[in-house]
């Protein structure tokens, strides 16, 4: 520590020089802290909340309908308690990016299975009993002013109406929110019956777009996986069973290999930046050899004045790396709520532990270099500059 005002020195000597190369090494490290986050978003375990609820899909495409007529056939699957069904509607509110999750779902069935949404009781029973009616999470009410009572019109991208238009109408029955905090994204959506959606659309009648199964214990949910797959194997509609967790993600991973692009885009990211702060403290380097060689003179040892100027590099990549996770712990809930729900986005103590890692690598790969330069200076030729 006592050669610190040394390190402070070195680093002060081009301020602007080093509180840009500072802010480069924020900006990668808060790339670094988002982006790990979304992988290990995609690799966590279950939580609690679903961990009993599997989803019946087509084995085909998440797209591909599946027959009405499954239902029965589900229910009476050994392991299955309660079976609830959705279709993903698709519409839009006055404006394309006015966007948000709108669904048809058996509506009893549905809330039963789903505790986490929190509606009271008038207003379940309102919408249990509301042919056209709608229940839409408190932020969604929030973000558009809706009010109980509230008729809300849709305009369809999939499905049209029976007339041909593309009109859609839902009355407001019911605002739910959710049970815990870290579910609050489910409050960005909107619910209404299935049973009115497929009277009144145009095609696709007496077909769901997946199945939700309720299992009576959540240590045998790959058995009955398993058994309901079984079930349809070798039919034209053959069905892929999964948890919940693994249906979500399966929207987002159809861009590709999610790990794979995190960690190509993070690798980019920290070679650009290898180049940058090593080009940095090179330059920072040939700009002080005359001082090196005072220091030199002094009596200040070969290895000490290379352990000063490698202090300076990581030094510098530490106070930036550690900037840069802050602002990335700052800035994930507020991406977690933009995912309606379908990702919790947390910087673990692990994505700490490797970003401090990486931390002192970059440090050291590119201070080393310029410190080996400075520790062989020789005296006379450095104040001769040769």
């Amino acid at each position: 520590m006592k050669y610190l005002h040394l390190i402070w020195a070195g680093l002060m000597r081009k301020k602007t020089r080093t509180f840009l190369t500072l802010f480069s090494v924020v900006a990668a490290f808060t790339l670094f802290g988002l982006l790990d986050a979304v992988r290990v978003a995609f690799n966590a375990p279950e939580s609690m909340a679903g961990i009993d609820r599997l989803i019946v899909s087509s084995k085909f495409s998440i797209i591909q309908p599946l027959p009405y007529a499954d239902f029965t056939r589900i229910q009476a699957v050994p392991g299955v308690q309660q079976v609830a069904y959705a279709n993903w509607f698709g519409g839009i509110y006055q404006d394309p990016k006015n966007f948000f999750p709108n669904i048809a779902v058996s509506p009893r069935a549905f809330l039963d299975i789903h505790p986490e949404f929190v509606l009271p009781d008038a207003q379940k029973q309102a919408f249990l009993n509301t042919r056209t009616g709608a229940i839409v999470g408190e932020i969604l009410a929030n973000r558009f002013g809706w009010k109980l009572g509230d008729k809300i019109p849709l305009q369809a991208t999939i499905f049209p109406n029976k007339d041909g238009s593309n009109n859609w109408e839902f009355n407001l029955v019911g605002i739910f929110h959710a049970a815990e905090p870290e579910l609050q994204g489910i409050e960005q959506q909107l619910l209404f019956h299935y049973d009115y959606f497929d009277e009144a659309r145009q095609f696709g009648q007496g077909t769901v777009g997946w199945y939700i199964v309720k299992v009576d214990d959540p240590a045998h949910a790959n058995e009955v996986a398993q058994a309901i797959d079984h079930l349809f194997a070798n039919s034209s509609d053959e069905t892929k069973t999964q948890s919940e967790r693994e249906f979500q993600l399966s929207f987002a991973k159809q861009i590709g290999d999610i790990g794979l692009i995190v960690t190509a885009i993070m690798g980019a990211v920290f070679f650009a930046l290898l180049l940058l702060t090593g080009n940095t403290m090179a330059q920072a380097i040939r700009d002080r050899i005359p001082e090196l060689a005072v220091l030199k003179t002094i009596g200040f040892a070969n290895h000490t004045v290379l352990l000063i100027v490698l202090a300076e590099s990581v030094f510098m990549v530490l106070l930036g790396g550690l900037g840069g996770m802050v602002t990335a712990k700052l800035m994930l809930p507020a991406m977690s709520a933009a995912t309606g729900g379908q990702l919790t986005l947390p910087l673990t103590a692990k994505t700490w532990l490797l970003g401090a890692v990486l931390m002192l690598l970059l440090g050291v790969a590119v201070g080393l270099p310029p410190a080996v330069k400075a520790m062989r200076l020789k005296i006379v030729d450095a104040l001769a500059r040769r």
